[in-house]
């Protein structure tokens, strides 16, 4: 019940007080108005249900760039950068024996906006890598969700939604350097075609609640990534209309 409705309630009750002699048809005047008045205000007050999902932009690349991004290199730098391409613009990455990646820092709710929404295409994808061990660790296109340790680094994790080479689409393993703090999901694999777009949508509340337990309820940044350090090979990317939302 919302304040409308119990201010209603509370003048409905009190008319049916007991009336005196001659006095019914005024009070029953006076019951139509506020009732019919109480109604207006029920309708002007209570919210509307549109039936949209909510909605959190993460990239916004025709209109802000890459601001509100950071980058860290690990070895070398992929490069990033704002271009157009089938008349959108979105954001390429493209990596020769390089490693960097781009994040964003925004805590999300996710009882409140749960699912990651976001398109890629992998225009060259990697091969006859075994991306379980160090060596092979490398990803034509990466995108994933950081829950920030702060001070206790140590506690920090993640999961990696990665364009594979090798494992099959829908296996996840711990990464071959960070182990369980890091968990990798094969969403794209050699199986897919390059240059042609995936749009993609995870609950990111159900991923972390299978690879860390039920209590995580924010994530803490969002991070992108093509890279291709350990193999020395080279790969391009795209990215574009990465957003979280309610449903």
């Amino acid at each position: 019940m919302n304040i409308w409705q119990a201010i209603l309630n509370q003048r409905i009750n009190k008319l049916f007080d007991p009336i005196k002699p001659g006095h019914g048809i005024i009070i029953s005047n006076i019951a139509t108005k506020i009732y019919y008045g109480a109604g207006l205000l029920l309708l002007l007050f209570t919210p509307a249900y549109s039936g949209e999902p909510d909605i959190i932009a993460i990239s916004n690349f025709a209109s802000e760039g890459l601001a509100g991004w950071e980058e860290k290199s690990f070895l070398g730098k992929t490069a990033y950068q704002i271009i157009s391409l089938e008349n959108e613009t979105i954001l390429k990455a493209t990596s020769q024996a390089a490693a960097s990646g781009l994040y964003k820092k925004k805590r999300i709710d996710l009882q409140q906006t749960p699912y990651l929404n976001w398109r890629w295409r992998v225009d060259q994808p990697l091969h006859s890598l075994n991306e379980k061990t160090k060596s092979g660790d490398d990803y034509g296109a990466r995108l994933y969700v950081i829950i920030d340790g702060g001070l206790l680094f140590w506690n920090t994790r993640a999961v990696n939604y990665v364009w594979a080479s090798s494992v099959p689409t829908g296996e996840n393993w711990p990464n071959a350097f960070a182990g369980k703090k890091a968990m990798m999901v094969a969403l794209r694999s050699s199986t897919d075609k390059a240059a042609i777009w995936y749009q993609e949508k995870r609950n990111v509340q159900a991923d972390l609640k299978e690879f860390f337990g039920p209590d995580v309820r924010y994530i803490d940044a969002i991070a992108i990534m093509t890279d291709t350090d350990n193999s020395g090979q080279q790969t391009t990317a795209y990215y574009d209309n990465i957003f979280f939302s309610s449903n």
